[in-house]
């Protein structure tokens, strides 16, 4: 069963890891230094068994400034946050910072834990909450409990146990689907057993042998062992804290920030398009290009925020924004992220990515890419799944996304996905050009596609009236070298469905293409014709053939010598020596009937069959054994059965 994973938050040393140990019985500071300095700097992990019947999984996060990036990491899967805040003191600068990253990373729900009670008088622990609900106004906590306790009288605890049952109680369970994702927090090595990944599973499902994939990388391990609260299971699925030991990486290899995921569920890239919301509290503009530290999911990466639309951000305003970053990232859309300053570090915004697999990186020089930059993110904020798909398909042009492209694209798998897909293909909107892949085109790309195939044969037939047509890649290459093998194949097969091209062999013409001699080619063919049939066997080779009708243009010879090998009254016996056809099989004719009587024959005996040399004699062996007339059997030549 799906488990709720509860989060602490607030300003360091208020009480969150003795809540936590009153509560579960549990000590979640397990690092010598944490003992020594009596605060948290690492993850710390629990769990509580409520009355309902339902385990509470729990991540305690270190309050001090100087890990906040650790913070954001646990932040990561929680569905409730206990946000704690110590009676004696109230509101404190990470306290602040704290409820605006929960804020930012989603988290909707949670209670007020009111510490250290034992210490203050009355009429202050009044006052105290009186500021925590003005300050609470408006956002997520504004409708939480707050419910004063001490960790070290015990007094309040059952009182939070008690709300924390009431909320499991009725929450509302669903399936996260989707293929298995557990944003790795924490790696160690376990003697005997290999690399060990800890974290909170944050969708789909996973089960002992099954491989996951360390995203960015293209590493993939066997899952050897699963842990959920140190209990061996042979499953785990969305909102558990788990650790998976994967057989076939190290510790080395792995690290915190990385994702473990089914193997092709998600494409790391460098560049995110994001809703950014400007924190009210930031005290300047933020400039376009500004260098910052992103935290998404686990990991924190540097990087670079570019505004399409505007040069500047003014404090509390929340624009699309396209995120650069130094390193790779594997994300879905709808998934949360912080943005913390580069120097001094501090929290200065965050939000949802909108799209996890930008194109490209978006333009913003003139008015009309900033135009578009404001089009594309209205459909990415407020779109239907639909029109997220074909936007992402006309980005994508005549390259085309596959069924998984689109799944990572849009955040939809599966049975969801195929659904998604229904109606945009029973109107048309987008085509399926390849069955087997499932590559998807908008039909006014493979209208476009078609259009420019029959501009460019148009094109090729005009410069070149006496060839038959284009060679099928070559003729993908005049449309664009970016244009998809399965798209290009698909626009064509419609073409020839529909009578406007037709496919011989690897060539292809308009239908309405005729070879029309003018008055110069036709008597230039008669003449060729007549020249190649006074040779006789000795055949002039194509260059000689050329400078003997230098009147004419090389490229015009060239053509009607094509057209005559296509029309069969030349032999094309290499690519210099061309023969009447009707010379060339009364030799093959000869050589028949010598074989028959003879069995074989071999270079001599063909040299004194015919008296050529070998200039002549070797390429027209080599021909035969080509259509299939004779074969060649070390230095001798026999009949082919057939023949």
């Amino acid at each position: 069963m799906r488990e709720i994973v509860l989060g602490t938050a607030g300003h360091v040393d208020h009480g969150k890891t003795s809540l936590i140990r009153a509560l579960t019985g549990i000590e979640t500071d397990r690092l010598k230094e944490e003992k020594k300095r009596g605060i948290t700097i690492e993850l710390g992990f629990a769990y509580l068994d409520l009355p309902c019947g339902h385990r509470l999984g729990i991540i305690d996060v270190p309050g001090h400034e100087k890990f906040v990036k650790n913070m954001v990491a646990g932040v990561t899967g929680m569905d409730l946050v206990a946000f704690i805040i110590a009676a004696d003191e109230g509101i404190m600068p990470q306290t602040i910072e704290h409820f605006e990253i929960c804020r930012l990373l989603g988290v909707e729900q949670g209670i007020i834990v009111l510490t250290k009670k034992d210490l203050v008088e009355e009429d202050w622990l009044e006052m105290v909450q009186d500021e925590i609900r003005e300050f609470c106004e408006g956002s997520f906590l504004e409708e939480a409990p707050i419910i004063p306790v001490s960790s070290t009288t015990g007094e309040g605890i059952d009182l939070v146990l008690e709300e924390l049952n009431d909320f499991v109680s009725k929450y509302q369970f669903h399936e996260v689907f989707g293929p298995f994702r557990l944003p790795v927090d924490r790696v160690f090595a376990m003697k005997g057993f290999g690399a060990v990944v800890t974290g909170t599973s944050i969708s789909g499902r996973t089960v002992l042998g099954d491989e996951l994939q360390c995203y960015p990388s293209d590493q993939v391990a066997k899952i050897r062992g699963i842990q959920v609260h140190s209990e061996t299971v042979e499953s785990v699925e969305a909102g558990h804290r788990t650790a998976i030991n994967l057989q076939g990486v190290d510790t080395a290899t792995v690290s915190r920030g990385m994702v473990v995921a089914t193997p092709g569920s998600l494409q790391p890239n460098y560049m995110l398009d994001c809703r950014f919301l400007y924190l009210g509290s930031s005290t300047k503009r933020l400039k376009h290009r500004t260098r910052v530290r992103v935290h998404l999911g686990t990991a924190e990466i540097l990087g670079r925020i570019s505004l399409l639309d505007r040069d500047e951000l003014e404090p509390g305003q929340e624009v699309g924004v396209q995120i650069l970053l130094e390193e790779a990232v594997a994300v879905w859309p709808g998934d949360n992220y912080v943005v913390r300053s580069y120097s001094p570090v501090a929290t200065i915004g965050g939000g949802t990515i909108l799209g996890n697999i930008s194109p490209r990186k978006r333009k913003r020089a003139t008015d009309s890419d900033r135009e578009y930059n404001r089009e594309v993110f209205q459909v990415l904020l407020e779109g239907s799944f639909e029109e997220k798909m074909l936007l992402f398909l006309k980005e994508s042009g005549a390259a085309g996304l596959t069924f998984d492209d689109l799944a990572i694209r849009v955040g939809l798998f599966g049975k969801h996905l195929k659904k998604a897909l229904t109606d945009p293909l029973s109107t048309k909107k987008m085509v399926v050009v390849d069955s087997a892949s499932q590559r998807y085109v908008v039909v006014e790309i493979a209208e476009q596609t078609k259009a420019e195939i029959l501009t460019s044969l148009a094109a090729f037939h005009k410069a070149n009236p006496l060839q038959l047509g284009l060679v099928k890649e070559e003729l993908r290459s005049t449309v664009g070298r970016n244009v998809d093998q399965k798209v290009f194949g698909y626009c064509l097969n419609e073409l020839t469905r529909k009578g406007e091209v037709v496919q011989e062999e690897s060539v292809v013409r308009l239908s309405t293409h005729e070879v029309a001699l003018k008055a110069d080619e036709e008597e230039l063919q008669r003449d060729i014709i007549e020249w190649y049939g006074g040779k006789g066997l000795f055949t002039p080779t194509v260059r000689e053939t050329i400078d003997h009708f230098s009147e004419y243009q090389e490229k015009m010879i060239k053509q009607v010598l094509d057209l005559l090998i296509r029309e069969g009254k030349l032999a094309k016996i290499s690519e210099t020596l061309y023969y009447r056809k009707t010379i060339i099989d009364e030799l093959a004719e000869k050589v028949v009937v010598y074989m028959t009587e003879n069995g074989e024959i071999d270079a001599p005996g063909f040299k004194e069959l015919t008296g050529l040399t070998r200039k002549f004699s070797i390429p027209i062996l080599e021909y035969f054994d080509r259509v299939k007339l004779t074969m060649r059997i070390g230095d001798k030549r026999i009949l082919r059965k057939k023949a």
